[in-house]
Order: structure tokens, then C-alpha cells, then sequence
């Protein structure tokens, strides 16, 4: 009979409940089977905020430099931090890296993102399940003859100027910003960031504390929306920020102080970038599609569906050579950020696009809005998802039905996915209709009954 894999190995990454899930001594034996199985030599490492990452990169450290690897450390630092770090120094022999974070979890959780040379993601399929079998089975390798070397590691000046490749900072104008931080790691990379631009800002939860004082970043949560709104009214800003804790996502709000669903920025930032590259493949995740494809079409770009979630993106962008990939849940991919999600090219993006307009942002997203309004994300607790899948599909014979992702159903005014969690007892459903509010309340109404289940 196998050994049942430690609980904090997910899908695409590690994360755990600390320390009954994940602790230093098994992020020891997790250092060593990164480097055992993928034959690494030269690894980045940084992490995040939370009181428990410290200790847990330093035990992730030893076990790396135990099997003779050199260890860069970058300190505190952000996800795309490390991305840019292992895919930037790829020809000085840097092969992995990895950041200790837990990014939106709560406060008791960490864990850690994986990968490899040109900063390609590390998953299940692609290491982690043999890691996790090695760690296990208690087979991870013993220390090699030497040990690796601990150098640190200071490249954020690079990050800096690559991140500021990405606008012209004297074509900007002095526009007004509420950013928060929600004192994750987002503050010191914004820091540097403003000694190069024009744009006063107007900083909330800016220091890096792990004990949270406002709460866990997480600004998908609309009970964790209203402060950035209330300091955009009342500094009469431009547009408001806010990050996760480990900032590889961002959120935008108007200058009305209106929350703009992740949905409308991929249509935003598929016309800025095509405006910029015309011709070029866009992707985007089949959650939610109408807004996103058509107005890649219109914008000149070749739309191309993709199946959620950061490893298939970032493999189907390299494959495809596509320009940017983006996902409804925040997450923006850039081919010029080594196919990388980032949470700072964004809304350097928008801020271009903002000083050139002499449209307020509210006014570039109402046209999406009201063409392609959404239900917003629901995630509903069931005790059997793949009947709850046969159930839906069943009650709508009659609609195009895809399965990129889920079940995706489609009649010619609305539409719907419905797709289970790798991670949890959940199943999510996203609707969305052409222009119909009344119509995409009564359907995501039946949906939900139909569903059943508890909320989440």
C-alpha cells in the first residue's frame, strides 16, 4: 500500500495548515527533493510576510544547500519577484526557484511555489507528486559531499527598471492613486517604483506585517473592498490598488470608488496591449469569455481559449508565443515578464492608459459592463460535485455545451461555467449574459437551486 502524500502538496504548489501540515523540519526534506528530483544547482529563494516564513525558508534553504546547491537568497520578496529573478538570470546558471508564501490563505497557512529554469512552473504532473511520494517515503536523498553556497541576493533594482520598461514615466501624468498594500509585501516594491514616476500616492496598510492587522490581504472578498473605496472618494483619485499578499495579483477600483471585476481588465489590457502589438494571440480562461473575445477580435488579436489556472496559461502562451493571458481571478501573464502573472505591470498599464485618456476609468470599463454583465464568482459547498455537473447539464439540453474547464453551457443571451476546486469540497459557477441584468438574476436564481449545496 503507497504512503499517503503529506496534505499540504496541492495541485500546483504547497500549502498547509503551520505546523501541522507544514513545518521546518519538512521543508528540510522538501528542499531536498527539489533538488533531487529536477537535478537542480543554482535555486532563488525568497518569501513573504508571514511570521512563519522565516524559519520555514531557512529550513527549505538548508535542505536545498545539503544537496550542494547554491542558494541565491532574495529575502523578502513577492512571487513575481522570484519569477523574474530565476527567468532573468537563467544564462548565469540559475535553474529554480522558490518562494515561501501563502499568498491569501490565513494567517495560520503558508507554503511554497516551485520553478524551474526560465521560470517555468513546477506542478503535479511535472515534480511535485514525486516529490511528495519521496518526502513520504522517507527516500529523499542524504546531504551530498559539499555543502552549497548561501549568497544573497539583492536584484530588485533590475525588477525595477524591467517593471519600468513596461511605460514611459515622463509621459505620464500626475495622477492621484490609493494604493493598499494590506501590509503584504506590495509596499517596498512600490517604494522604488515611486522615486521614478509622476503619480502621487496615496498609501493604505503600507508596511509589511505579518501579524495582519486589517486581515489577511485578500481583496477578492467584498467585505475587504470598502477602505480602498472610501480613499479613493475621499482623495478624489484616479483609480485605487490593491494587492494580495504575495501581490502576483492586483484589483483595480474607478475613481468613483467602484470595484472593477477582473473580468473587464482583461479586455482593458488586451486593447492597451494590442494597440501596442497588433496581431497578436490573447488568451483568456472560459469562466467567463463573451467580453474577452469579442473585444479581442475588434481590437485586431486572435482570441485563444485556455483552461484555468496559472501552469496551463503560462504552458499554452509559450506554445502559442502569445502576447498576454489573462484570468478573472486577477491573474495577468505577459509574454515580456518571461510568461510570467505579475501584479505590477498591470496597473502600470492602466496608469499609462489613464494619462492619455481624457476618459475617467470608470467610462473605459461601462461599455463592458453594461454589454457583459456577470454574477461574480459563487462557490457553493456540495458532497458531490460530478453530480451536481450531470444534474446542470442535464436541466440545459439544448445550449452549446464546451469543456475547456467544468461545464460550459451557452445559449445566444447568456451563458454559464460550472466548475469544480482542486483544492477544496467546492464547485464555482460564473454567470454572465448580453446585456441583461434581469435575465442574468433569474438565471444564476435557478442555477444556484439547482446546485444546492451550502454557501462558501
Amino acid at each position: 500500500m503507497a504512503t499517503a502524500h503529506p496534505p499540504c502538496f496541492k495541485a500546483y504548489d504547497i500549502r498547509g495548515r503551520v505546523p501541522d501540515e507544514l513545518n521546518p523540519q519538512l521543508a528540510r526534506q522538501i528542499g531536498r527533493s527539489f533538488a533531487a528530483v529536477h537535478g537542480l544547482r543554482r535555486v532563488v529563494v525568497g518569501r513573504d510576510i508571514r511570521l512563519s516564513s522565516p524559519a520555514l525558508a531557512a529550513a527549505l534553504t538548508d535542505g536545498l544547500r545539503e544537496m550542494g546547491v547554491t542558494v541565491l537568497d532574495l529575502g523578502l520578496c513577492g512571487t513575481e519577484e522570484i519569477y523574474h529573478a530565476t527567468f532573468s538570470l537563467e544564462a548565469e546558471g540559475v535553474d529554480g526557484g522558490v518562494i515561501v508564501t501563502a499568498s491569501h490563505n490565513p494567517a495560520d497557512y503558508n507554503g511554497m511555489k516551485f520553478v524551474l529554469a526560465g521560470a517555468r512552473p513546477v506542478t503535479g504532473e511535472g515534480g511535485l507528486a514525486t516529490m511528495a511520494a519521496m518526502v513520504a517515503a522517507g527516500t529523499t536523498p542524504g546531504p551530498a559531499g559539499q555543502l552549497g553556497d548561501l549568497l544573497p541576493l539583492d536584484h530588485r533594482a533590475t525588477y525595477i527598471a524591467d517593471l519600468l520598461a513596461w511605460v514611459n514615466p515622463a509621459a505620464l501624468a500626475p495622477l492621484k492613486v490609493v494604493t493598499n498594500a494590506g501590509n503584504g509585501c506590495a509596499g517596498p516594491v512600490l517604494d522604488r517604483l515611486a522615486d521614478h514616476l509622476p503619480l502621487q500616492f496615496i498609501r493604505l496598510n503600507h508596511q509589511p506585517d505579518g501579524t495582519f492587522p486589517r486581515g489577511v490581504p485578500n481583496p477578492l472578498l467584498p467585505g475587504n473592498r470598502a477602505e480602498t473605496a472610501a480613499a479613493v472618494r475621499a482623495h478624489g483619485a484616479a483609480m485605487g490598488i490593491a494587492w494580495d499578499g504575495d501581490f502576483d495579483r492586483c484589483f483595480f477600483w474607478d475613481e468613483q470608488g467602484g470595484f472593477i471585476e477582473g473580468y473587464y481588465l482583461v479586455s482593458l489590457l488586451a486593447k492597451e496591449l494590442l494597440a501596442r502589438h497588433p496581431g497578436e494571440k490573447i488568451l483568456y480562461d472560459p469562466r467567463l469569455l463573451w467580453c474577452s473575445e469579442e473585444t479581442v477580435r475588434a481590437a485586431g488579436g486572435v482570441p485563444v481559449l485556455c483552461r484555468t489556472g496559472h501552469a496551463f496559461i503560462k504552458e499554452r502562451m509559450r506554445r502559442e508565443q502569445a502576447l498576454y493571458g489573462g484570468e478573472m481571478s486577477a491573474h495577468h501573464y505577459f509574454r515580456g515578464f518571461g510568461y510570467c502573472d505579475s501584479g505590477m505591470v498591470p496597473w502600470l498599464l492602466v496608469a499609462a492608459l489613464l494619462s492619455r485618456s481624457d476618459r475617467p476609468l470608470s467610462s473605459l470599463v461601462a461599455a463592458m459592463q453594461a454589454a457583459y454583465p456577470v454574477s461574480g464568482e459563487i462557490n457553493r459547498q456540495v458532497a458531490d460535485a460530478r453530480a451536481v455537473l450531470a444534474r446542470v447539464e442535464a436541466a440545459y439540453p439544448t445550449g452549446i455545451k464546451e469543456y475547456t474547464d467544468g461545464l460550459s453551457v451557452a445559449y445566444p443571451d447568456y451563458r454559464f461555467n460550472l466548475r469544480t476546486s482542486n483544492t477544496e469540497p467546492l464547485i464555482r459557477l460564473n454567470v454572465e449574459t448580453r446585456g441583461d441584468t434581469a435575465l442574468l438574476e433569474k438565471k444564476t436564481e435557478e442555477l444556484l437551486a439547482l446546485i444546492g449545496g451550502s454557501l462558501s
